[in-house]
C-alpha cells in the first residue's frame, strides 16, 4: 500500500475537546490543502473534527494528517482514547465518511 503524506497538522488541544488552537505544520503544503477544500475536493479538518466529535465523543487528538492513499484524500486521526490506548480513525475527505479505525496495538 502506498501513502503519499500531503501534509502533517499537529494540533494542541484546548481542555476538555477536540478544538484546534491556532498553531498548524503544514508548510508549502498548506497552500495546496486550501486550493483542495475552496474547490470542494476535500472538506476541511474542522468539519471532520466536528463530525468525529459527534460520533465519538471524548478523547483527546494526538495528531491530524492529511494523506493521499488508493486514490483518494484521507483524513488520518490519532485519539487518546480515556483507557490511555490510541485510536487511528481514517476520514474519506472528501465525503467524510469513516473509512478505516484501528488501535495502535493492532499494528504492532
Amino acid at each position: 500500500m502506498s501513502r503519499q503524506k500531503i501534509a502533517i497538522v499537529l494540533l494542541p488541544l484546548m481542555v476538555g475537546g477536540l478544538l484546534p488552537t491556532a498553531r498548524v505544520v503544514a508548510g508549502r503544503d498548506h497552500d495546496e490543502i486550501r486550493r483542495l477544500r475552496d474547490a470542494g475536493q476535500i472538506l476541511s479538518l474542522e468539519t471532520i473534527l466536528a463530525n468525529h466529535r459527534r460520533r465519538h465523543p471524548g478523547g483527546q487528538l494526538l495528531e491530524a494528517e492529511l494523506e493521499f492513499e488508493r486514490g483518494r484524500y484521507v483524513y488520518d486521526l490519532k485519539i487518546l482514547e480515556s483507557d490511555g490506548s490510541v485510536r487511528e480513525f481514517e476520514y474519506d475527505a472528501r465525503s467524510g465518511a469513516l473509512w478505516h479505525l484501528e488501535r495502535e496495538e493492532d499494528r504492532e
